[in-house]
């Protein structure tokens, strides 16, 4: 099969978007993830990213490679707002990265202005991809 062929087949299978419905959540394992934004800390909890991408049926571990090194996930705020994370910078074993879809903080649902649901990259000097008001994560083949 050509490399063309293959990705062709690759894209074919591949989800436009992850699902973030509560149900879908429901079934992944918890998370928790510690947010620092504006001088605040916050701990939170919901799903890792990772865990819903694999759930999705986006390629995870040894199936994580060739054209699949060229996936990414792009997240959508309700503002307009959006960040990006490829799979491999997220899959715990290549880039390792912890992204949590948060639906709670500090023990309580996030505020209107903060959700229904938010990213949390724990880690990052500043807390620019931890996107609040999370609508969509749009899955893109980067070419």
């Amino acid at each position: 099969m050509t490399a063309l062929a293959s990705l062709f087949l690759l894209a074919a299978a591949l989800p436009a978007q992850l699902p973030l419905d509560a149900a879908t959540l429901s079934r992944l394992p918890a998370a928790s993830a510690a947010l620092t934004a504006h001088g605040q800390t916050s701990q939170c909890d919901g799903v890792w990213l990772a865990d819903l991408a694999a759930a999705a049926g986006l390629p995870t571990g040894d199936a994580l490679r060739g054209s699949a090194l060229r996936l990414a996930i792009v997240a959508e705020a309700a503002d307009g707002y959006r960040v990006a994370f490829t799979l491999a910078e997220i899959d715990p074993k290549l880039g390792n990265r912890a992204v949590l879809v948060a639906s709670r903080c500090n023990g309580k649902p996030l505020e209107t202005r903060d959700g229904p649901l938010r990213l949390v990259v724990p880690g990052e000097v500043r807390a620019a991809r931890s996107a609040r008001q999370l609508l969509h994560l749009h899955v893109k083949q980067i070419d």
